[in-house]
């Protein structure tokens, strides 16, 4: 679980809006998609977790941004040093990479960076993009009962319990893309 600081920290220098299509509602979707991912490989669930939150952490709009993934590694090497993550150096390394790549349509390389990318690929649907199979890294996240229910929850703007049980946030129900 993503301690309740990291969060708030987070959101406190997040210059975006909340609730905009890169928001609170797209990293705990993400959150979602990894820990069902995660749970079907041996990925390290504390990356997988970690990225949900910094991969779009640093974006300066909502739309093209292509150094957002560089700047939400850099967030999250900050915060590692200043010990608000508590990270190996290899998991440090991981969460990084997996951040400042997850945007050039990878397919190979460690499993946890996989994982972290299908998670936020299986989310594409909120811009109205379907994933692509040959893009998506895992037979965990082809799987088409995994791509079903999270195209649904997508598509439709869920809101995901843990915005509020597990951060403490209350966020209106989006619209559909």
């Amino acid at each position: 679980m993503i301690p309740k600081s990291i969060i708030e920290a987070i959101v406190d220098q997040y210059a975006q809006p909340l609730e905009g299509r890169h928001g609170l509602s797209h990293w705990a979707r993400v959150l979602e998609n990894g820990r069902l991912l995660a749970k079907r490989t041996d990925a390290d669930l504390t990356v997988v977790e970690l990225f949900s939150v910094f991969h779009d952490a640093g974006r300066q709009n909502e739309a093209f941004d292509p150094d957002h993934g560089a700047r939400g590694a850099e967030l999250a090497r900050q915060f590692h040093k200043e010990g608000l993550l508590t990270l190996t150096d290899r998991q440090l390394a991981l969460l990084t990479l997996a951040c400042e790549t997850h945007t050039d349509g990878l397919i190979t390389g460690d499993l946890t960076v996989r994982v972290c990318w299908d998670s936020d690929r299986l989310d594409l649907g909120r811009a109205g993009i379907r994933p692509a199979l040959g893009l998506l890294c895992t037979g965990a996240a082809r799987d088409s009962e995994v791509m079903e229910w999270a195209s649904e929850r997508s598509l439709s703007g869920h809101l995901p319990d843990l915005l509020s049980s597990e951060w403490g946030i209350h966020l209106k129900e989006e619209q559909s893309a």
